[in-house]
């Protein structure tokens, strides 16, 4: 009995050890490139390139309108790369907002490794890249992200899709039997950035969404004193809640 114990017990350290040093290859999922040029991607685009503090150059995609009331900086979720995201600048762009679409350190072909220092980082020289007015949208992590950068400097509207409390609390709502809480070395509280700030946001969630429980993403809500607005049936990577008519509204509602 004490040696089925002793090794039940190594097994658990033995698997602690590994999720604890390979985590953030459970967090982050980048997309290399190469991508195309802004141009090729979508007409009128122009290819950008952002500087962040601790020295790394990312591409990114600046689709500028004149005369629009606002440019709309994308910040993505732990997958993919901005190419995936091109559906909704489309959108955003036929509704006369400008968009700025960019990868994170370590996604379409950047230098560096996501983590959420990092992505501290690359959001703020995102923000460097924009003069005027700047509405933030950010998907699942990214909301996080932009959840973040809001404290640091408010702007003028805050969209949030599929927001989690914090990366803890999903983490732990999937790997229930890990000590998820003590084990992260990134932890994203974005209930309690979003209580620190003061701008028009909306919140938009999935009601079957299978990786963010739409009950976090309703508690972001209530602590950000958000409009909810809910899209019935619809999953986390559903195009419906990537760039769909109620997501670009929600957009150009705070805009």
């Amino acid at each position: 009995m004490r040696r089925a114990v002793l090794i039940a017990v190594a097994v658990v350290v033995t698997i602690v050890a590994v999720v604890f040093t390979f985590q953030r290859k459970l967090v982050y999922f980048p997309e290399p490139g190469p991508l195309p040029s802004a141009d090729e991607a979508m007409p009128g685009g122009r290819d950008v390139r952002l500087v962040t503090a601790d020295g790394l150059m990312l591409d990114g995609w600046h689709f500028e309108l004149p005369e629009a009331p606002a440019t709309v900086i994308v910040f993505p979720g732990n997958g993919g790369n901005r190419s995936g995201r091109l559906s909704l600048a489309r959108g955003l762009t036929a509704r006369g907002l400008s968009v700025l679409l960019f990868d994170y350190r370590g996604y379409g072909g950047n230098p560096g490794t996501p983590s959420e220092e990092g992505l501290t980082y690359d959001a703020r020289a995102a923000l460097d890249l924009i003069d005027g007015p700047v509405v933030y949208f950010g998907e699942s992590l990214g909301a996080a992200v932009a959840a973040e950068l809001a404290t640091f400097r408010a702007p003028k509207g805050l969209v949030l899709r599929s927001p989690f409390t914090s990366l803890a609390a999903v983490g732990s709502h999937h790997y229930p039997w890990l000590p998820v809480r003590m084990l992260l070395q990134d932890k994203y509280p974005v209930v309690e950035r979003v209580s620190a700030v003061d701008v028009p946001t909306v919140v938009v969630l999935g009601t079957r969404d299978s990786v963010v429980p739409p009950a976090q993403s309703r508690e972001v809500a209530t602590a950000a004193r958000a409009t909810l607005v809910e899209i019935a049936d619809a999953d986390h990577n559903d195009e419906v809640l990537n760039s769909g008519p109620r997501v670009v509204d929600a957009i150009v509602s705070v805009s």
